[in-house]
């Protein structure tokens, strides 16, 4: 598949088939490709918990948050769940030079094998990472940076115009289809130079 169109199949997917397993082999292969992702320093600082485990995913559910946009959501209800979960870490004793940076080059290269895969899932930056790390038995050498949820998508993400008033806020029909604008092209450019008449 094309990467443009790898990127549009790539959302972020918060209701699953949570019966539809994930299995550990695949969430282990999700990280073999992250971890050929660029490093900051090539310092490779991160590390994760992987849990494609019905009673641990139990326990990583309570501390997430889900739409912040989505005021009166909790959350997916039980039926809807991740099948499965990264946590990515930072290990403090690897000391990157220019801090957790990789982070999100690792997430977006997971979300998009795993879209590949026939997969979907999201990135969770709102997370009680105190709570989650005990709930965990981390230890002090891990800092909990970000929770990707994963599963078979069972929701439809629709990518909109941008409106008029020029809101980004996403949203969800009576279809609960979750609607998300997006700035054009030619909103983003501030500056493009081609090449040198020769």
């Amino acid at each position: 598949m094309p990467v443009h169109e790898l990127v549009a199949k790539s959302r972020s997917y918060r209701r699953f088939y949570q019966e539809h397993g994930v299995p550990l082999g695949t969430l282990k292969q999700l990280i073999d490709t992250a971890r050929l992702a660029p490093s900051a320093g090539n310092a490779q600082p991160l590390k994760y918990v992987l849990s494609a485990n019905r009673e641990r995913n139990a326990e990583i559910f309570p501390h997430l948050g889900w739409a912040a946009q989505l005021k009166d959501w909790p959350g997916p209800a039980e039926g809807e769940r991740p099948s499965a979960y990264i946590v990515i870490l930072g290990d403090k004793r690897l000391k990157p030079a220019f801090g957790y940076i990789d982070q999100g080059i690792v997430a977006q290269t997971i979300l998009l094998t795993a879209a590949e895969l026939g997969l979907g899932g999201v990135i969770i930056g709102s997370v009680r990472k105190e709570d989650l790390a005990k709930q965990l038995d981390l230890g002090a050498d891990f800092e909990i940076l970000l929770v990707l949820a994963l599963g078979k998508p069972k929701e439809e993400v629709v990518l909109e115009p941008l409106p008029a008033n020029g809101s980004t806020a996403y949203w969800r029909d009576e279809k609960q289809h979750h609607h998300v604008p997006k700035r054009p092209l030619h909103d983003l450019i501030v500056q493009a130079f081609d090449r040198s008449p020769s």
